[in-house]
């Protein structure tokens, strides 16, 4: 192998471990429970989740009759490093033992088959221990750009998981190519890819509930957490957090049909302008004047609060941003100054319906 081809592999490997971060069944409930009713009779494709590992899975498992969910679909990429720990690791019938190729499940019906009243994930552990039509090995490698995951894709009507960061703009990209309804969670920044901000712009994508803060993702045990504030181990598994993590969806919301509460009025004073470009600065969404009539550069968090019948999303500018690699300028221009100096990246903006308080 060539030295170029070994460091190649090494970086895949490297971005591969990082994207190791495995959701918690608190947090999918915690949003899950805001689009219950969007669910009801709908295929659901879980395209980055082995299940023996899988809180997303465990969920829609767990609530396939209450959300009234017509089939659940997972597939698997490879033998998970933490394989076994957030689920019981059991034998599925029609896999091989060792449970380290990549495969696929379709529940199309959980019943309660131990006759204790209730269905929850035992009935789910017989169905997959007793039905062999229920797992089967996949061909290829379970990869989500695989042609027999893109088959899967193309039959499902709501994808939910937790994709790999390193790929997120691919990722996004295909569930809107193939214009499937989705909610996934990835890094605030992605707001300023110029692939995601251009699905933004256009109202094919928006922001979920439970966004910002802090979350905590398990991770492999050889993880390398260096700030000891950012990890902790909790009956024996380990665990990061980040911050800024969002849930990106195109499914509706009723957030984004509630408008802003605006207090201020404009002084010219308080919203100075831009050196390279005709809007005004606004440091905090909260302070965006109601009665403005041109265009106002606001934090990419303003996306959280943005409703398409309030404001209408102009541009992006952002560029030279310390740390945020991969941002771009949507308008060519380089990143907001103001006096000479950089600013943080703005999302451009304008009131629709400006008026004086």
């Amino acid at each position: 192998m060539s030295k170029t081809s070994l460091n190649k592999n090494l970086r895949i490997a490297k971005n591969a471990k990082k994207d190791e971060f495995y959701t918690q069944l608190f947090d999918i409930e915690k949003e899950m429970k805001h689009y219950k009713s969007q669910f009801r009779g709908k295929v659901v494709y879980c395209n980055c989740d082995d299940p023996y590992e899988s809180n997303f899975f465990k969920y829609f498992a767990a609530n396939f009759n209450a959300m009234g969910i017509k089939k659940l679909i997972t597939t698997s990429y490879v033998k998970s490093p933490i394989v076994g720990e957030q689920l019981p690791l059991f034998e599925m019938e029609g896999l091989k033992p060792s449970g380290k190729e990549p495969f696929k499940i379709e529940i199309k019906e959980v019943t309660d088959i131990n006759s204790d009243g209730a269905i929850n994930l035992d009935d789910v552990e017989y169905l997959l221990k007793h039905d062999k039509n229920t797992a089967t090995p996949l061909l290829g490698n379970g990869d989500f750009r695989s042609e027999e995951c893109i088959k899967l894709l193309k039959k499902a009507d709501i994808i939910i998981t937790n994709p790999p960061f390193s790929l997120f703009r691919e990722y996004i990209s295909q569930l809107v190519e193939y214009d499937k309804k989705f909610l996934v969670l990835g890094d605030q920044n992605a707001i300023t890819y110029k692939e995601i901000f251009k699905f933004i712009k256009e109202n094919k994508i928006w922001l979920g509930y439970d966004n910002g803060g802090t979350k905590w993702f398990q991770v492999p045990d050889d993880y390398d957490i260096t700030t000891d504030s950012r990890g902790k181990i909790e009956n024996g598994n380990k665990y990061f957090s980040m911050g800024r993590i969002v849930w990106f969806t195109n499914l509706d919301t009723t957030k984004r049909h509630k408008n802003l509460y605006l207090y201020k009025n404009y002084k010219p004073e308080e919203y100075p302008k831009y050196d390279n470009y005709d809007a005004i600065n606004v440091n905090r969404y909260v302070d965006i004047p109601s009665d403005y009539k041109g265009v106002m550069g606001v934090p990419i968090t303003f996306v959280d609060k943005y409703s398409p019948e309030q404001f209408e999303i102009i541009g992006l500018i952002a560029g030279n941003i310390r740390g945020l690699a991969g941002i771009v300028s949507s308008t060519g221009k380089d990143g907001p100054y103001i006096n000479g100096k950089l600013k943080y990246g703005r999302i451009l903006i304008r009131n629709r319906k400006p008026q004086k308080l």
